[in-house]
């Protein structure tokens, strides 16, 4: 049985507020009596892109599991590579990165468009994820990991600033069977969906929480309701569960 666990934006910047949320559900990822396979977090690390938000979250990331992270819109890539990576000569080409864990593989992709809010990936970073998965043999469990979402969730802020263009990474994934699930942030609200027949699982956001059109006017989020994970259980008989939990 593989665990993971998924926490996504945590927004980091120089108020203690988002360190002290990160460092919350790090502290109870790191007490849970069965660890984890490894822990996800899936973009928008800093909240304003900049080298001393990352080095803050590579002091708060830092465990004795398997950590897997990749950018969000508000991630900068110069800085996100040198104060997260470690990598002095920094760069501005995509960042994306494979993990082999537990018998399974994570392909993380780069969905962050320099400057925008919206999401896509590029030529580079499908030729890379295409592949990767040709590499992959048929029966290795293989999940795909970025930041936006591919699909429509009905929220009329959010929804814009989604992966746009999403139909060549869904011929990807429908052409691969390996491929047991698409797992994303950026939405700040847990949630399920399909994309290109295969699970979608949104993790919930540590620094804030969305509120939906029908849970009534006011702030587009709040900061009130506790930071959340996700933990996405795959077992011996190939059976995704998700499991998502709010860390007080």
């Amino acid at each position: 049985m593989l665990v993971i666990a998924h926490l996504s934006d945590t927004h980091l910047d120089s108020h203690p507020r988002s360190a002290e949320r990160t460092a919350r559900v790090m502290d109870y990822l790191h007490a849970l009596p069965r660890p984890v396979d490894a822990i996800l977090i899936t973009g928008d690390i800093a909240d304003h892109g900049e080298v001393a938000e990352y080095e803050l979250a590579a002091r708060l990331f830092d465990s004795s599991l398997p950590v897997m992270v990749c950018p969000g819109n508000h991630d900068v890539r110069d800085a996100y590579r040198k104060g997260l990576l470690g990598d002095d000569r920094g760069g501005a080409g995509p960042i994306n990165a494979r993990h082999d864990v537990a018998g399974a593989v994570f392909l993380l992709a780069d969905s962050s468009v320099p400057g925008e809010d919206d999401g896509h990936l590029d030529d580079e970073t499908m030729t890379w994820l295409a592949a990767e998965l040709g590499s992959v043999p048929a029966e290795t469990p293989t999940f795909i990991a970025f930041h936006h979402p591919p699909v429509v969730l009905h929220h009329p802020v959010i929804d814009p600033m989604r992966l746009l263009s999403a139909d060549p990474l869904a011929e990807l994934v429908a052409a691969h069977p390996q491929v047991v699930a698409v797992l994303t942030g950026h939405f700040h609200t847990a949630a399920a969906s399909t994309f290109a027949g295969r699970p979608l699982r949104i993790a919930p956001g540590v620094v804030s929480t969305l509120r939906m059109p029908w849970e009534g006017e006011g702030r587009l989020t709040t900061q009130t309701q506790p930071p959340g994970v996700a933990f996405h259980v795959y077992d011996d008989t190939g059976l995704l569960t998700t499991h998502y939990r709010v860390v007080v």
